[in-house]
């Protein structure tokens, strides 16, 4: 164990920089969503199909992309792959033909400097510090503390406020607390974060809301969600005029990926997202980022599901996780093109 500890303080030590990788930050992309009304995509990803959908829909599309990392996702793939893989998804979009990739990786819900500080010297380009949990006064303490560190090496930083329901990875809450908009000012000053990630009633998981807040179309007997609070937002916006805002848990939940799962053996009743048609008015005012994960695990494990019980003999990977790839590329190039409208933007 003392081994393992002194492999790891030694790992610390190196540092990279994210530009010797081909990345970028997301300054001067935000800036450019906030002008032309769209939303940067914020893909999660945890292997390699996910990484090669993401960059593929990205090329195709020439889109600016952001690769999110959670802790979990880092702790999965291994800190030191996962660098290689970034800078992998650089050179595999140039022979796509992308001669300029604009690519940020980007930790999701850090909870903790040290995490965060570990983040930027093994090469990302952005860091999410999410102090969401902590009173104001610590969350403004804590995500200072990371802006502070992170600018040094011209990371950028996303900072927290206001709580989001659901579950994804290590990020679990019961109930929603929307963003305070008189408290934004304050935050984003004190902070001194490049964008805020805002609670106006997306949340975490498959399962966004429950069955209770939501009503039920008579004809297909599916949950229909509350709508988002853009009361609440157009307030933060008035308050933060051109500042770059977030929305995470924005996956949408596709029905038909639900209903593959569903038919192939899977079990997810009621699971329910954020219309797509919500998401596509809050891209054209400042939410420049829009973060979507559990929509391609649902592809991916929709595909998988249906070789598996169509060919239940299989078990070569690649057959199962190759159509999910290729499901998953289809995902991010709708999202891309029919929701976000980043396309052609890089």
């Amino acid at each position: 164990m003392r081994r393992l500890n002194k492999t790891n303080l030694k790992r610390t030590n190196i540092m990279v920089s994210y530009k010797e990788l081909g990345l970028v930050n997301t300054r001067d992309m935000f800036a450019k969503a906030i002008k032309g009304g769209y939303a940067i995509p914020a893909f999660n990803f945890n292997n390699m199909e996910q990484l090669q959908a993401i960059i593929k829909a990205a090329a195709e599309t020439k889109s600016p992309v952001i690769l999110q990392v959670s802790k979990g996702a880092r702790n999965y793939a291994n800190p030191t792959l996962l660098r290689y893989m970034a800078q992998g998804a650089v050179e595999y979009a140039k022979e796509l033909g992308w001669e300029k990739p604009q690519i940020v990786l980007h930790l999701d819900h850090g909870d903790s400097f040290e995490l965060c500080k570990d983040c930027v010297d093994l090469g990302f380009s952005s860091v999410m510090i999410d102090g969401s949990a902590l009173p104001y006064e610590e969350n403004i303490a804590l995500s200072k503390k990371v802006a502070d560190y992170a600018h040094q090496y011209d990371v950028t930083v996303e900072a927290e406020l206001g709580v989001l329901a659901g579950v994804e990875d290590e990020v679990q809450a019961e109930e929603s607390h929307y963003t305070r908009p008189e408290e934004v000012i304050d935050f984003s000053k004190r902070t001194g974060c490049d964008s805020l990630a805002i609670s106006i009633g997306t949340s975490h998981g498959a399962y966004k809301f429950k069955p209770e807040q939501c009503t039920r179309d008579p004809k297909t007997g599916r949950l229909v969600p509350p709508p988002l609070a853009f009361d609440v937002l157009d307030a933060i916006m008035e308050q933060l005029p051109g500042f770059p805002i977030v929305l995470h848990g924005s996956s949408s939940v596709p029905q038909e990926y639900v209903d593959m799962i569903n038919q192939y053996g899977g079990k997810l009743p009621d699971a329910v997202g954020i219309p797509e048609e919500q998401l596509r008015k809050a891209s054209k005012s400042a939410v420049c980022k829009i973060n979507i994960d559990s929509d391609s695990r649902l592809a991916f494990t929709a595909a998988v599901r249906k070789v598996f019980a169509e060919k239940p003999g299989e078990f070569d990977p690649r057959k199962y996780c190759g159509p999910a790839r290729d499901l998953m590329t289809e995902l991010y190039k709708h999202k891309i093109i029919n929701v976000l409208g980043s396309d052609g933007k890089a």
